[in-house]
């Protein structure tokens, strides 16, 4: 692990080659798990904020779990997460041409930032957060697809880790990532 700023760094990030692969996987990660999408406590107000316009864009299911018992909730672990549907869909789902995708990306331009990260998951030690490579087997073909287009973890997620850390702080694991091929350490 390394370390940048306050954000430990597993090197799975640096070392795990990744590129999701809609037309393989057809989202099962937004369907595929035992809880909704992990929520900080701004994307609960976010979510709360544009119920409304959202909504009405998604399937009866997923808007009678709405009504029944809001969008998101907090699991047995503490972690506020988003509403599931039968079990395992995500309440935000939508499907089209035999794909999963997220209704709200869709239609706000916006998701969650652990859905935006994936697979790599944010963890708290004291007051630093930790960033780990889940490896989940639903993501088979985006290994495969990564090795192939030889294309790092960290590369792949650039757009989601400067969203959450900073132009600033990306460059930084950047120069990191050329510091620990030096060493032949990836």
């Amino acid at each position: 692990m390394v370390q940048i700023g306050n954000v430990i760094v597993s090197l799975d990030v640096f070392r795990q080659k990744f590129c999701c692969d809609l037309s393989a996987c057809h989202g099962i990660c937004c369907v595929e798990g035992d809880a909704g999408a992990p929520l900080e406590e701004d994307e609960a107000a976010f979510l709360r904020d544009n119920l409304a316009r959202i909504k009405p864009l998604l399937d009866r299911k997923a808007q009678k779990v709405i009504d029944e018992g809001g969008c998101y909730y907090t699991d047995v672990e503490g972690d506020v997460v988003t509403q599931i549907v039968d079990g395992r869909d995500c309440v935000f789902t939508c499907h089209e041409q035999g794909c999963c995708l997220c209704a709200l990306e869709k239609h706000l331009q916006w998701k969650p930032i652990s859905c935006h990260l994936y697979p790599i998951r944010i963890s708290h030690v004291g007051d630093m957060e930790a960033l780990n490579y889940h490896r989940w087997d639903v993501c088979r073909e985006a290994r495969v697809l990564g090795s192939k287009l030889d294309l790092p973890l960290y590369r792949f997620l650039e757009k989601p880790l400067v969203r959450r850390y900073g132009r600033e702080w990306y460059q930084e694991l950047l120069q990191v990532a050329d510091e620990l091929k030096r060493q032949n350490m990836l």
